[in-house]
């Protein structure tokens, strides 16, 4: 029985390798994820660094439980040479992982901050306590080295837990400051309503410079790095490493510098692997939190140089640290007991319980401010001499210094204007002048890039719409429906099935206009979307623009609809009126036979329909429309091959309408910037001004648009293509007139003459 049993043993113990290799992978993939935030932290000059690719969630914690493989090993001996570093090194190396979650929490919602904390929570316990078992059990062998980063670990857990305390109320803070500052902002000239159109220029950009500031500052990821609670975990991660390098040091001296000591572990060589790849992380891991601990190090010795500190004042406790505690503590139960006694004792343990963890916040906001305020006073002379010694190697250079002194001289008052956007918590100290400078560099170099990234291929498009008729050209009422309702048209459907006709014609199909038009295309989709999905906020048409997606990528990379190929269609069929039939009848297969064999009630209603048959009814629709208006024009003459409309002649048609659906929708522009400004939620707004500023490369596009009129509709309205259709068949199909139209045409037309869609905002 003993031999089966070693053999058994033998059997489990060659695999074990493996998964040493699988903890070094896993181990490498976060330390590569803590990379990529440092890379992006210099990239954008964000010294706080932001956590983009390292944060708390389901993923990370799934590779970090991997990567705690040792010290969760209960049955394994890791306590001799390089084995027993390697255990220490994994517990460093949660430490320092910890330190780098705290800003993440910032971004997430407090259900889900909730929900993974609590998941956090129990990984730490469960390795805690093996750490225990381990120790109690083999005290004898057992070294006393993990006892440290065990209780940096837990006192990591316990920053995290207070900082997640008072998120929600930063949040409220936050967004109710947002709000009366949104306010202001609109009040003053940046961002107003204007019936002369919408011209992105200095007025412009300065005003949405003061939602970038609004949005960075009031940034949640910000909020939480610049806060104490973070500083405190950075100093925590600082000392884990310190700790561990001392250890390292160590070891080194005494062990083979080339076999790096002897090992003992059934892990085998990767076990040092293991240590290898794990110290790297902790080194790139502490880069992000010492540069925190560092710049609020700085921020506070500058205040102290500046004025004299109370520390009173410094020790305060905000009442946003406890307001949810609070909160939980003075609100009813809601416990359905009956029993009024009973109810009562419930609600007396909470009262109790609840308010010694308001005492543990205190204790934790008290602890981490001295832990600010001690180093910062300890510091302060030193960089008082060296500011000293900074100002006297400047004063050499007079000259320079003057002429740059007239130059901050003119950036100050731009300074002093967007520092009343800088949105702050109580108590909290005023940011110092460089990261304004920084925040307002960062809007600048949004805008230039937008500048240089000017949509060449779509203008080139744009300049071919004179006026909107091909919004209702492109699908006329008398084609008859395949189904007794039809799905409403969003922009992208019919620009791609378009474009999917422009491009199999035969003349055209295989020759640089078609190439040129696929560009342009590409180009106004990407705006195209963004003009949608801000606009269509309850994704009602999310079915029709799943069908456009779905039908675009096919077009975009193989030039297939429907896997039809439309090079091969255009050899095979020779003429236009063929090519467009063929795509017609596979179009109106496909409905039809979507028709007849789907009998679910639910598939009555268009919007539900797959994306494949929505796609399919828009060919079908389009094609019929445009074989349509070529019989009309044949009947109005008697000679049919004058009248014959050439494949370049067509493409043109096309092209045109394509331009008039494109302008149509960048009319919306305009709202759309505005909108992305302010209309998001606290976690996404620093991404929605982004991308607002983004949309600087559209300026041509705007100029172009505004050297025509635009109809009377309502920007609610005017988000929508059916609401385009909609007005201009009420008014008789008769689109906006062209430049060359005569006064008299143009008072019939209904448009506001010398007018433009008028910018609001709610």
């Amino acid at each position: 029985m003993d031999d089966y049993d070693s053999i058994v043993q033998e059997k489990l113990n060659e695999v074990m390798p493996w998964i040493g290799l699988y903890i070094t992978a896993a181990s490498a993939v976060c330390t590569l994820a803590m990379a990529a935030d440092v890379f992006n932290g210099f990239r954008s000059k964000k010294l706080w660094f932001p956590c983009k690719y390292f944060s708390l969630n389901a993923a990370s914690l799934t590779l970090l439980g991997v990567a705690m493989k040792l010290p969760m090993d209960l049955n394994t001996n890791l306590i001799y040479a390089a084995d027993g570093l390697a255990k220490i090194g994994s517990l460093v190396f949660m430490s320092t992982a910890l330190g780098n979650f705290v800003p993440s929490m910032g971004s997430m919602k407090n259900e889900e901050m909730l929900m993974n904390l609590v998941a956090l929570g129990i990984f730490l316990i469960t390795i805690l306590v093996n750490i225990l078992i381990q120790f109690f059990q083999l005290r004898h062998l057992h070294k006393v080295g993990a006892l440290v980063p065990r209780n940096l670990m837990l006192m990591l857990l316990a920053t995290l837990v207070s900082a997640a305390i008072t998120l929600p109320t930063c949040k409220r803070s936050l967004e109710s400051k947002y709000k009366e500052m949104h306010k202001v902002a609109m009040r003053e000239e940046g961002i107003a309503k204007s019936r002369q159109g919408f011209k992105i220029d200095k007025r412009m950009i300065d005003g949405m410079k003061k939602y970038w500031v609004m949005a960075e500052t009031s940034n949640p990821q910000f909020v939480m790095a610049r806060s104490v609670i973070c500083t405190t975990s950075s100093l925590l991660c600082l000392l884990a490493a310190i700790y561990f390098l001392s250890l390292y040091i160590r070891w080194f001296m005494i062990v083979d510098k080339l076999t790096l000591g002897h090992t003992e572990s059934v892990y085998g060589r990767y076990t040092k692997w293991i240590l290898i790849v794990q110290s790297i992380g902790m080194v790139v891991g502490t880069i992000a939190p010492t540069s925190r601990w560092f710049l609020a190090v700085r921020f506070k010795c500058l205040m102290i140089t500046s004025r004299k500190i109370s520390f009173r004042e410094e020790l305060k406790i905000e009442v946003h640290w406890t307001q949810t505690l609070v909160h939980w503590r003075d609100s009813f139960s809601g416990l359905q007991i009956r029993d009024n006694k009973c109810r009562k004792y419930v609600h007396d343990a909470k009262w109790f319980a609840l308010t010694f963890l308001i005492g543990v916040q205190i204790l934790i906001v008290l602890f981490s401010k001295l832990l600010l305020v001690i180093p910062a006073l300890l510091a302060t002379p030193f960089y008082v001499r060296f500011k000293r010694l900074n100002m006297q190697c400047l004063s050499k250079v007079t000259t320079s210094n003057n002429d740059m002194g007239s130059e901050s001289g003119g950036n100050t008052d731009t300074e002093l204007d967007l520092n009343r956007f800088v949105l702050l918590l109580d108590g909290e100290p005023e940011l110092p002048k460089s990261t304004l400078k920084d925040i307002c560099c960062q809007a600048d170099k949004v805008i230039e890039m937008g500048k240089k990234q000017q949509p060449q291929n779509l203008l080139h498009l744009l300049n071919m719409f004179c006026n909107f008729r091909g919004v209702i050209e492109f699908d006329s009422l008398q084609v008859p429906s395949l189904h007794s309702q039809e799905p409403p048209n969003c922009w992208t459907l019919p620009l791609v099935t378009l474009t999917s006709l422009a491009i199999s014609l035969p003349g055209v199909a295989n020759n640089q206009k078609a190439t040129q038009l696929m560009s342009s295309v590409s180009e106004g989709l990407s705006l195209v979307k963004l003009i949608e999905k801000t606009l269509d906020e309850n994704d009602e048409l999310v079915n029709i623009k799943n069908a456009a997606d779905v039908a675009w990528a096919g077009v975009s990379i193989y030039r297939k609809w429907q896997g039809i190929d439309l090079r091969r269609i255009s050899l095979k069929y020779q003429k236009s009126k063929n090519v467009l039939q063929e795509l017609s009848n596979n179009a109106e297969r496909i409905v039809v036979e979507f028709k007849r064999e789907v009998n679910d009630f639910v598939m009555e209603n268009p919007l539900n329909w797959p994306a494949k048959v929505i796609a399919a009814n828009s060919m079908y629709r389009i094609t019929q429309t445009i074989l349509l208006s070529c019989q009309e024009e044949k009947k109005q003459t008697d000679c049919q091959e004058e009248n014959e409309q050439t494949d370049e002649g067509l493409f043109e048609r096309l092209s045109v309408i394509m331009a008039d659906i494109l302008a149509a929708c960048f009319t919306n522009l305009a709202h759309v910037i505005i909108t992305k400004c302010h209309r998001n939620a606290i976690e996404k707004r620093e991404k929605s001004v982004h991308e607002a500023f983004l949309l600087g490369k559209t300026g041509q596009i705007l100029e172009l648009l505004q050297r025509q009129e635009w109809p009377s509709l309502d920007h609610d309205k005017a988000g929508s293509l059916e609401e385009w259709r909609a007005f201009f068949l009420q008014n008789n199909e008769n689109p906006v007139s062209s430049t060359s139209t005569s006064s008299d045409e143009a008072a019939e037309s209904p448009v506001l003459n010398g007018e433009q869609i008028t910018v609001t905002v709610h």
